[in-house]
């Protein structure tokens, strides 16, 4: 048993960040000042996009996402169970209809063939979510979009860094969320963005995280002098502050280092676990890069004399800090309280029941690494069948 707790999750700030904050601190402006900028293009040239729109939380990108799709009420927009609770709520705040599809057994990311199937004539968007850093089929998703006319929000919170067949997650569809929340790749404390290639979806995205109000004299219907502005839509405060902008650019420096050692843990995990009876490793589909934001092992309960929660909890008590991700969305009780009662996603459920996400962070040593795998594999076989 470890002396300590390992986190599944923990951000990792050095002098750097610390020095970054403090000088906004020291600076004229704590928000909305000049570091916004500076962070939404740097973070823009990372992933590849021709805009990014730096906003409070993960959350709130998927809100304005929707907003900026015209999503409303009527409107239904396809998603995965297996995800944040958010990536569905988003669409419920601007007064859509969140509808399930099922995910691929394998991948556990949202399947094409099931997202096709739930399609109606409501049907206005497509929310794919890069489960765990691992890219959704996106070919066959943007395919789907076109055929239909629908629009594309990819939900990467969990894929900062993580390429689909060459290109880089951040610059393939109509518009791409991503969270700076702790746990994630690079952190602003809370804090979020959404890239886009399209200059209307940008503004858009402008305007609705700022109370919908411009100082934009190309977009006023008067000006009346300097000091005027206007309202023009019912928007939102959304805005990101300098102190976590800063940080997000010191972060972002770094972003590649972190990668790295998340991916050269996640090896370390698949090795040693290829031939562990009890657990089945993730499955990596060719010419996707997964950025590696969980590991998520499956367990094997036909080959054990145990379910989920005992091994869970065995871990626990071994001072490793698993997680589970995630309670199919439609299965908390809001959603069953307003008409989803009667959804059923064979896959997902069958996942969720088996599913653990072990711990893996940059600054998790090999000692950590060596650690979760010791107590994995002396906790599954003790409990061999």
């Amino acid at each position: 048993m470890r002396e300590t707790y390992l986190p599944y999750g923990r951000q990792w700030l050095d002098e750097d960040d610390i020095k970054a904050v403090v000088e906004v601190l020291k600076s004229d402006y704590l928000t909305t000042g000049p570091k916004i900028a500076e962070f939404e293009k740097a973070f823009a040239q990372y992933v590849d996009a021709k805009f990014a729109v730096a906003i409070s939380n993960g959350t709130a990108a998927l809100h304005a996402a929707c907003y900026a799709a015209g999503i409303q009420e009527g409107d239904e927009v396809i998603t995965t169970p297996i995800t944040f609770a958010a990536s569905a709520n988003a669409v419920l705040y601007c007064g859509g209809t969140p509808v399930f599809a099922d995910i691929d057994a394998a991948t556990y990311n949202i399947d094409p063939n099931e997202i096709r199937r739930k399609i109606t004539d409501k049907t206005k968007a497509i929310i794919p979510v890069h489960f765990a850093g691992q890219p959704c089929d996106m070919d066959e998703i943007g395919k789907i979009a076109s055929e239909f006319n629908l629009m594309v929000i990819e939900d990467a919170a969990h894929a900062v860094g993580a390429d689909y067949k060459g290109k880089l997650i951040g610059g393939i569809s109509d518009m791409t969320i991503f969270s700076f929340h702790p746990v994630k790749h690079v952190t602003t404390g809370e804090g979020g963005m959404i890239t886009t290639n399209n200059e209307s979806l940008y503004r858009k995205l402008l305007l609705f995280r700022s109370h919908g109000i411009t100082r934009d004299k190309d977009m006023m219907l008067e000006n009346q002098g300097p000091w005027y502005y206007e309202q023009l839509e019912l928007g939102y405060n959304y805005r990101m502050t300098d102190i976590q902008a800063a940080l997000g650019v010191s972060q972002l420096k770094k972003a590649d280092k972190f990668l790295q050692r998340r991916r050269e843990i996640a090896d370390l995990y698949t090795e040693a676990f290829k031939d562990t009876t009890g657990l089945t490793v993730p499955f990596q589909e060719d010419g996707c890069n997964s950025s590696w934001h969980l590991y998520v092992i499956q367990l094997n309960l036909e080959k054990l004399r145990c379910d989920r929660k005992e091994v869970f909890e065995a871990l626990h008590r071994e001072n490793i800090g698993v997680n589970v991700h995630y309670l199919p969305v439609y299965k908390h009780p809001y959603y069953q309280q307003n008409g989803y009662r009667d959804v059923k996603c064979a896959h997902s459920e069958k996942l969720y029941d088996r599913m653990i996400s072990l711990p893996i962070f940059p600054k998790m040593t090999n000692q950590d690494v060596q650690d979760v795998i010791h107590s994995v594999k002396t906790i599954l076989e003790r409990n061999e069948k």
